[in-house]
């Protein structure tokens, strides 16, 4: 049996914080030991405690003065868009005919799409994300590369072959049945191997004819057990133009209805424009809204009313994501901090414990892994990431300044980023130092 002692600051939340004030929601050591055996988190809590747990001989690691957290987590994010990343563009629609659609033709190569997914990888444990949700393109090879690479590291991984048979260029178009027979091929190929788990993936309601929306539904009753992703609601145009396409539908949120896709496993990118309907029926669905502001502020979609869907009597769930490649950065502290800035703009305040829930167990919770993932508790998973919040001169001439914890965290949200990340763990394991 492999075990490891670390030692460093931890923090780990119990449920989402009330306030600034709320010690109860979250557990924190000043001096704190976490035991892993066989990449799961044996024992947490004070180091002189838990070190007399661990055995003669235990390799010992000492993060000192770092904070240790459960691994990020990011909720929706777009593989083959790596190199569409800062494309210049006026909103979604034009953004994706004129950047995203041609870059997502190329991964019909294997090639290509196994160097991207290196690449992929190499960035999401740069940034401290140990598990995300991810679309593919609509080739399973690209599919292959995705979970392959997800298998080499040993990450727990949630990603689909998109399913899209209109609206698109020809290289980008499967049919209802080809959608639906290689989604099943990837569930056979890759579902439960290592830490894999493939999401069912229809891009959009714009991009499938209800014959493929049909076979879409066809596949939730046939696999209840995954999960569902798409966008919904992110651009007023876009709603526009999906009410057209489905004129019997109440709304956009209905057309996913209609077809069985809304449930406590649905995961809908954005959903930035919801009526007072859809968001009842999100939440009595127990479906997932996905805030992924640096996208919704570079294309211009809108902003995400977070704190008034969490409060209100019917609460929608909600995950935050990075949104690669509309989403401007791969850091999840960077995507907390303009979600912080949305917020101030609705005259809200997103408090930084908030904003690491979310990012940690909200967003485990989100995905219904929080007995795997998400969180520093004992049994769980040891995907972990180290913080510094000296990481930088500037950062370190703020933290002189700092007294309590929550400051310390909204410097790391506010002026963090990759260099704030010093080692990310995957099962146990050291990652980042073996970046190329």
């Amino acid at each position: 049996m492999t075990t490891t002692l670390l030692r460093g600051r931890l923090l780990s939340f119990h449920r989402a914080p009330l306030s600034l004030a709320d010690s109860q929601s979250y557990l924190y050591e000043e001096d704190g030991g976490l035991l892993i055996e066989d990449g799961l988190i044996a024992a947490a809590g004070p180091y002189a405690d838990v070190k007399t747990k661990a055995a003669e001989g235990t390799a010992e690691i000492d993060h000192r003065p770092h904070l240790i957290l459960p691994g990020l987590i990011d909720m929706h994010l777009h593989f083959p868009q790596m190199q569409v990343i800062a494309s210049y563009a006026a909103n979604l629609l034009e953004w994706l005919n004129t950047y995203t659609f041609p870059e997502e033709c190329r991964f019909v190569e294997s090639a290509h799409a196994e160097r991207i997914a290196t690449h992929f990888y190499d960035e999401l444990i740069r940034h401290g994300t140990t598990t995300a949700v991810a679309y593919c393109s609509v080739h399973k090879t690209s599919a292959d590369a995705f979970f392959a690479e997800a298998m080499k590291r040993n990450m727990r991984m949630v990603g689909g072959k998109v399913m899209m048979d209109r609206n698109a260029p020809q290289g980008l178009l499967d049919t209802p049945e080809m959608g639906y027979d290689e989604t099943r091929h990837v569930i056979a190929d890759w579902h439960g191997k290592g830490r894999n788990h493939v999401a069912i993936t229809p891009r959009f309601a714009i991009t499938s004819t209800p014959a493929q929306m049909e076979a879409t539904a066809a596949l939730a009753r046939e696999f209840p057990d995954l999960h569902i992703q798409t966008h919904l609601s992110e651009n007023h145009d876009e709603i526009k133009y999906t009410c057209e396409l489905y004129p019997d539908a109440i709304d956009y949120t209905d057309i996913y209805a209609r077809y069985g896709l809304l449930g406590p496993k649905s995961l809908f990118g954005h959903a930035i424009h919801l009526s007072e309907r859809e968001a009842d029926v999100m939440s009595e669905t127990g479906s997932v809204a996905i805030h992924c502001p640096t996208s919704n502020l570079f294309l211009g979609s809108g902003l995400f009313p977070l704190k008034a869907l969490a409060r209100r009597e019917k609460p929608v769930r909600i995950g935050v994501a990075t949104d690669i490649g509309g989403g401007s950065s791969y850091s999840m502290l960077k995507t907390m901090d303009e979600a912080y800035k949305i917020q101030q703009l609705l005259g809200e305040r997103l408090n930084p414990l908030e904003s690491y829930y979310l990012m940690t167990r909200g967003n485990a919770e989100a995905l219904s892994l929080t007995d795997r993932i998400g969180t520093l508790d004992p049994g769980t998973e040891a995907d972990l990431v180290v913080l510094d919040a000296a990481a930088t001169p500037a950062m370190a001439l703020k933290l002189e300044t700092v007294k309590t914890l929550p400051e310390e965290l909204f410097l790391l949200q506010t002026m963090g980023d990759d260099r704030t990340v010093a080692e990310t763990y995957v099962a146990g394991v050291a990652m980042k130092a073996g970046l190329r």
